[in-house]
């Protein structure tokens, strides 16, 4: 009884698909390149033409990187015959819903990472090729995966990024990357690719209800015929991005269920007769009640940061009077020290004038007995000393 409950548990929790799940499926990489890419060899690339080597790279590269992808791509010359050299393709495809105006920094040093590797690879096959004038490095194709509503404003080339690039445009490294961003395309653009890639850019697209109308008046029929041969794997892709969208918008587990189920059964005029039923002025209601609490959450972070910016405002100021005291008591120990050694040589001075002893025998006995003070060089501290004599020798006790 239990287990089936925790199964059933399981079946039911929203899970947000990320599109490096969607990029590491080589079908919908291979698609997705073909439908988005204007390179002529792309057009004909295949998915066993399509190699994941994210792992590799997030290696050296860290954490930070862990929601991109890496591919390693053989393509194809005129007559169908793989190439040499690959294509290395990254695409930075997680957390840019938003424009990420360092993306290119981002992506440079993805590209250096892949060349140094290529090299150290080719290396092992064949000393000091690399070195050789015929040794050419890959080419890679970087793209930004963007999702979100706002256009991408951020700089495509590297150079664009540099200070003062006008004059020293000859010394610096440029490149420039592919934005594609599924707001760019009409449903009806994306619809007549007729490829799963394409259905699924359809599904991310829908972000409010004005977006899941719109897709609701697409023919069934034609996207039934794209998920007629779609790989098992495809299908379950496209079922958790619905089920995650359908939950978002508050419908019920049951309905959501029964729509996922006929997805995967492909019957998608079932699917849309049923999504009429949708609450759509109730899922407004909810986003708007959303978005007030996220504004007035937003508000008081700002309100609660503003007390920690004045609160540190405060103890760095009573900082600096402590700094400025510790500071003034350390001038005054400092003066204090140095008084006392200007006495110690004023009296050492009249001594030796008591004893008659000549002026140079005095500057050389109060080199020798203040050296460590005056200086550890022996004749600087003579030198001192004579300096010493000259301020005091004619001093009143």
């Amino acid at each position: 009884m239990e287990k089936n409950k925790q199964k059933t548990s399981v079946q039911t929790q929203a899970r947000d698909v990320n599109s490096k799940e969607i990029f590491k499926n080589p079908t919908l990489c291979a698609q997705f390149l073909q439908d988005n890419v204007d390179i002529p060899q792309l057009k004909q690339v295949q998915p066993e033409d399509i190699e994941d080597v994210t792992e590799r790279y997030q290696a050296y590269l860290g954490v930070e990187f862990e929601a991109d992808t890496v591919k390693k791509i053989r393509l194809k010359d005129e007559n169908g015959k793989r190439e040499n050299a690959p294509l290395y393709l990254i695409s930075l495809i997680e957390h840019k819903s938003g424009v990420d105006y360092d993306v290119t920094m981002q992506l440079l040093r993805y590209m250096t990472c892949i060349w140094h590797e290529y090299a150290k690879e080719m290396e092992r096959k064949k000393r000091g090729i690399s070195r050789q004038k015929g040794f050419r490095y890959p080419p890679v194709l970087p793209i930004v995966y963007y999702e979100g509503n706002d256009s991408w404003t951020a700089p495509q080339h590297l150079r664009e990024r540099i200070w003062r690039s006008d004059v020293f445009g000859g010394y610096v490294p440029d490149f420039r990357y592919e934005v594609v961003r599924i707001h760019d395309y009409s449903n009806q653009e994306l619809l007549d690719r007729g490829d799963e890639m394409s259905l699924l850019m359809l599904l991310n697209r829908l972000q409010s209800p004005e977006d899941f109308h719109k897709f609701r008046s697409l023919p069934p029929e034609k996207l039934a015929d794209i998920l007629k041969n779609a790989d098992p794997h495809v299908i379950k892709l496209m079922q958790d991005v619905m089920y995650s969208l359908m939950m978002k918008m508050n419908i019920p587990t049951s309905e959501a269920s029964e729509y996922v189920k006929a997805l995967g059964g492909k019957q998608m005029g079932y699917l849309f007769e049923n999504m009429q039923k949708m609450d759509i002025q109730a899922e407004r209601r909810n986003t708007a009640e959303a978005r007030r609490q996220a504004e007035e959450a937003i508000k008081r972070a700002d309100e609660a940061e503003c007390r920690a910016n004045e609160a540190e405002d405060r103890a760095n100021e009573a900082e600096d009077r402590a700094n400025e005291a510790e500071h003034r008591l350390a001038e005054a120990q400092k003066n204090a020290v140095s008084h006392k050694q200007e006495s110690e040589y004023k009296a050492y001075i009249a001594a030796c004038r008591d004893l008659n002893c000549s002026r140079e025998e005095t500057v050389i006995r109060l080199a020798e007995r203040f050296q460590t003070a005056l200086a550890d060089d022996p004749a600087k501290a003579r030198e001192a000393a004579s300096q010493k004599a000259d301020l005091y020798w004619d001093a009143e006790e």
